[in-house]
């Protein structure tokens, strides 16, 4: 693409925390030489900052977190499908405490006492894990199909769920939970945060119990 919209850089550097101007452009579909005089200009509107030391690249300032979520609720609005995403909202917290606790489980025996690390050496209780999984990931498919219909730009993140469970069942053990990959783990929290940031909620509001409340 020769040019790349206000929304798709915000939300595209919201998802991805910190980013070089390469990796980003990459992930919107862009080229760095298109993508960094925007980012620049982003910069200048307060809605990015430069990060340097051991961690460098581009990250959203708190004026960039909120342009974006205003941006991305004006689309959501046009489209009249909120209350279809609000709905695949709803089942995808469904699964998430599965999900979770099943990536929790891969990491730690929980069935020892005190608890160890997983080490992998024990299949079977490797195999209860992914089954767990897979279960889970054969639901959460239906809900991502009801979000592509509405959403299109959700469509990435089945066929990555998918390749990141089909790759631990290949014996990578990373694939699960390890975050510097696309693995499971980093692929859900993604989709969490993009359905957030859709909807303009609050990790916190689920925590409180206030999942219906009203996007601010």
């Amino acid at each position: 693409m020769d040019e790349v919209s206000e929304v798709t850089v915000l939300h595209g550097l919201r998802l991805a925390g910190v980013a070089e101007t390469e990796p980003l452009a990459r992930r919107i579909g862009t080229h760095g030489e298109v993508l960094l005089p925007v980012l620049h200009s982003f910069r200048g509107a307060g809605f990015v900052r430069r990060h340097g030391g051991s961690l460098p690249g581009w990250s959203l300032t708190a004026a960039g977190r909120r342009r974006g979520e205003q941006l991305l609720a004006v689309d959501l609005q046009r489209s009249g499908k909120r209350h279809r995403v609000e709905a695949a909202y709803g089942e995808f917290l469904e699964l998430n405490r599965g999900v979770l606790t099943a990536c929790t489980d891969w990491q730690v025996r929980v069935d020892s006492d005190p608890m160890v690390l997983n080490d992998h050496t024990d299949r079977e209780y490797d195999e209860e894990v992914l089954e767990r999984l897979e279960s889970l990931h054969e639901r959460a498919l239906g809900v991502l199909r009801s979000l592509v219909a509405d959403v299109q730009r959700f469509v990435g993140y089945g066929p990555r769920l998918s390749n990141a469970l089909a790759t631990a069942r290949r014996g990578e053990v990373d694939w699960v939970t390890k975050p510097v990959i696309d693995s499971y783990h980093t692929v859900w929290f993604e989709l969490h945060e993009d359905l957030l940031a859709t909807l303009g909620r609050r990790r916190s509001d689920e925590s409180a119990g206030r999942n219906d409340r009203s996007p601010t």
